[in-house]
């Protein structure tokens, strides 16, 4: 969805507020590909600030499925963006400061609201998901889910830096 923003470049301290509905069905992050399951309208501020620049404010709700990072089952992530950012008229190029590199959200003089909300995305996905704060996870033997009950793997992981004198104690090597 594009939102037009020219009246609001032109006109010093003019100030629109809207929602706008997302058309997001789904985002591919760190090459996996998640649903969107719900969201919210994005509400979206829109302040002259200056000559040819635009602060841009908003949040919006959503949520996404994604698989637990320990043992996955699927969960149900809330994410909650909250933005503010300035941009700058196509014309105002040469001004731009160095630090902002937030232009590829406008197409000329029109905001793309997906492009924005994708951005924000990124910017707060979470590190890792889990389905409840103490998941155990899976065995990495049996595949066995742990936060179901046990298995009856070995799970004994002997210290590498030890491996020599295991040797030496079970007769592999001549002292």
């Amino acid at each position: 969805m594009f939102v037009n923003l020219t009246d609001v470049f032109t006109i010093e301290g003019k100030q629109v507020t809207m929602q706008a509905e997302s058309e997001l069905e789904q985002t591919t992050i760190n090459g996996g590909v998640f649903l969107v399951k719900d969201k919210s309208p994005v509400n979206l501020s829109f302040t002259n600030i200056g000559k040819g620049k635009v602060r841009i404010a908003g949040d919006a709700k959503m949520i996404f499925g994604m698989n637990c990072d320990r043992c996955l089952k699927p969960v149900e992530e809330k994410i909650t963006l909250q933005f503010d950012r300035e941009v700058f008229a196509p014309d105002m190029a040469e001004s731009i400061p160095d630090e902002i590199e937030d232009q590829d959200i406008m197409d000329g003089f029109q905001l793309n609201v997906e492009d924005l909300l994708i951005s924000e995305i990124v910017m707060n996905w979470p590190m890792k998901v889990l389905c409840k704060p103490d998941c155990k996870g899976i065995c990495r033997q049996c595949g066995k889910d742990l936060n179901t009950g046990t298995c009856d793997c070995d799970t004994f992981v002997p210290d590498p830096r030890m491996a020599v004198i295991k040797d030496i104690f079970n007769g592999n090597k001549e002292v």
